[in-house]
């Protein structure tokens, strides 16, 4: 491969972003890649990002639709046009399909998106609708740079760092499906975040960064919430980055603060004497993340009026409407999403309904301030320099509260912050961008691994009881920190592994237990320092297993590749068998067997 480009993916649960820089310059300058796309009906514009919104028209508006690479009429659109058909005909936009790519509790390659549509309208999967967003941006590319393929460029795609192994190889899947080439390297959007600042310092960055030093990137998109550490350490006189902890998955962000906004609108609405329907509730939650959005911005209005249409209307007197001030949304925010609290808050615990929808399940308590009150105090941090990321914090008025929070928990001592407001929106690309022209130069790397430590569940011996499953340890098979290109033999006794018949396998992980090593086995799951990834079921090829036991001992090797997947084999004690587990979320999950 002869690349000339290194090119930088967010793919973002509200905005995805491609940001490239050419590998040939001696200094790094990464630029962001304007996308055509559709914004109105037969109008195609080039913009900065490109919203994470899939359309699906009905046939008599598919003609106008069609962009310059392609032949026929598309059954979809994404970007502008489809993220505004959202407040218009919510029941037919794809939205938070990166959120559901990471929900483990539906079925993320079949047809359930929208959520909720009726029979009517074709639905498509999470892993589908994430295609159509890579594709498109790689066309997009293609149709710019025909003299420079993308399957041929050096390629990195941003994962939240707190995406378990199931939801980074659905990410990849994606990827690979989209035409993305086999060599791409997935990053964590934090890291990427801070090499987008590194970007802009060149050397200069270890004016403002020294040993000991403890870096807390925050970053708060549409869909979740990523919490990284970052520590400054010598090494041999140098100053070296090293990742030192990620939060676990939390799934509050800008989505969590439309719904919200929405519901406050339907009380104001009610008021009036105006109920809304479901469909109407839908329309108004885009509605309210529109003016969110506009409100808040750099140099944003001071009201707004929010309408939602009336079903089957789309003149100005079917609509209603109420307006909303710009303080009276900021204050709102800031109560419900960063109240003041104790550097020993947690999260509060909220006594859930017996029945619930099957949807994504969002944070119980939806204070941002209160899950990195608990963060810090589970990894022992009060960190001295703080870098915002996301596009929720484009509000200036939600950047200070969270500085100023954590300035109270640090004694009055305020962290330095890092970078400014004009990156937010772009920042992960144009950081994956600069990481890829770095790797090829050998330039500065934020060291650290996996952001986890990983397990496997392993079901105790012992007489079966009626009604009662049989106890389940876990075994450490890889440490948090495993380093890229590394792999680690998991000592201890031999494991059986069932072969030739279904069976299912567990797997765990954790973010906090740092001091844990392969081998070290676990007798007590309850302590909720684990949590549970996908399971898998499958049946085992028994081809050359010459015993009709079911069970082959064996034990195991683990692997971090160059491009960062997380591998586990199991290697055969009698003979030169071996099976690599792939950790993905399809229910007829294949086992590479050699």
């Amino acid at each position: 491969m002869n690349a000339r480009y290194s090119i930088g993916i967010d793919l973002g649960t509200t905005n995805s972003v491609l940001a490239y820089c050419p590998l040939a310059d001696t200094a790094a300058i990464p630029r962001v890649l304007p996308i055509p796309q559709i914004v109105a009906s037969g109008t195609i514009e080039p913009r900065d990002s490109l919203p994470s919104f899939c359309y699906l028209p009905p046939g008599n508006e598919q003609a106008a639709l069609r962009l310059p690479w392609e032949a026929e009429p598309p059954q979809f659109s994404v970007g502008v046009l489809a993220r505004d058909r959202a407040a218009e005909v919510p029941d037919r936009v794809v939205v938070g399909a990166k959120s559901w790519l990471a929900y483990p509790r539906v079925d993320r390659r079949g047809p359930i998106l929208p959520w909720d549509a009726g029979p009517e309208v074709p639905k498509i999967s999470p892993l589908e609708a994430s295609v159509r967003y890579l594709r498109h941006l790689v066309e997009a590319w293609n149709h710019a740079r025909p003299e420079a393929l993308i399957s041929d460029q050096v390629v990195v795609l941003t994962v939240p760092a707190s995406f378990d192994p199931a939801a980074r190889d659905l990410t990849r899947q994606a990827a690979l499906s989209a035409g993305l080439p086999e060599s791409l390297v997935l990053l964590e959007e934090p890291q990427a975040a801070l090499y987008r600042w590194l970007a802009g310092h060149a050397d200069r960055w270890r004016d403002e960064l020294h040993a000991g030093d403890e870096l807390l990137v925050v970053d708060v998109g549409g869909g979740t919430t990523d919490l990284t550490l970052i520590r400054l350490v010598d090494c041999d006189g140098s100053v070296d980055l090293q990742r030192c902890a990620v939060g676990n998955h939390l799934l509050v962000g800008g989505d969590n603060m439309d719904l919200a906004i929405a519901h406050w609108m339907s009380e104001k609405f009610a008021s009036q004497g105006r109920s809304l329907d479901p469909w109407q509730n839908i329309s108004l939650w885009h509605a309210c993340r529109a003016t969110k959005e506009r409100l808040l911005g750099e140099g944003g209005p001071e009201s707004e009026t929010i309408s939602v249409f009336q079903r089957g209307s789309r003149l100005i007197g079917g609509t209603i409407t109420t307006s909303l001030h710009r303080q009276e949304l900021t204050d709102f925010l800031l109560r419900g999403f960063f109240p003041p609290c104790d550097a020993s808050a947690r999260p509060e615990p909220v006594l859930a309904s017996g029945f619930q929808d099957i949807g994504l399940q969002y944070e119980a308590d939806p204070a941002i301030t209160r899950h990195l009150a608990a963060f810090l105090t589970d990894h022992h941090s009060l960190p001295t320099h703080l870098l915002f990321n996301g596009g929720v914090f484009r509000a200036a008025p939600l950047r200070s509260a969270v500085a100023q929070q954590i300035t109270t928990w640090c004694a009055g001592r305020s962290p330095l912050r890092l970078g400014g407001a004009i990156d937010l929106d772009h920042a992960v690309a144009l950081g994956g961008a600069y990481y890829g022209w770095s790797k090829q130069r050998g330039g500065i790397r934020i060291r650290g691994g996996t952001a986890r430590s990983f397990y496997i569940g392993i079901e105790s011996s012992g007489p079966a009881i009626p009604g009662a499953p049989r106890p389940l340890r876990a075994l450490c098979v890889a440490p948090l920190g495993m380093e890229e290109g590394t792999e680690a033999d998991v000592p201890g006794q031999e494991v059986g592994l069932i072969v030739g018949r279904p069976a299912k396998f567990r797997f765990f992980s954790s973010t906090t237990r740092k001091e844990d090593q392969p081998g070290q086995r676990l007798q007590n799951l309850n302590t909720g320092e684990l949590i549970e990834s996908d399971p898998i079921e499958m049946t085992l090829s028994a081809d050359e297993v010459t015993t009709d036991h079911p069970l082959v001992p064996v034990h195991f090797q683990s692997r971090v590749t160059e491009l960062g997947m997380f591998q586990l084999w199991c290697r055969s004690a009698s003979s030169d068998q071996s099976w690599k587990m792939e950790f993905n979320a399809r229910e007829d999950a294949q086992v590479a067997r050699s």
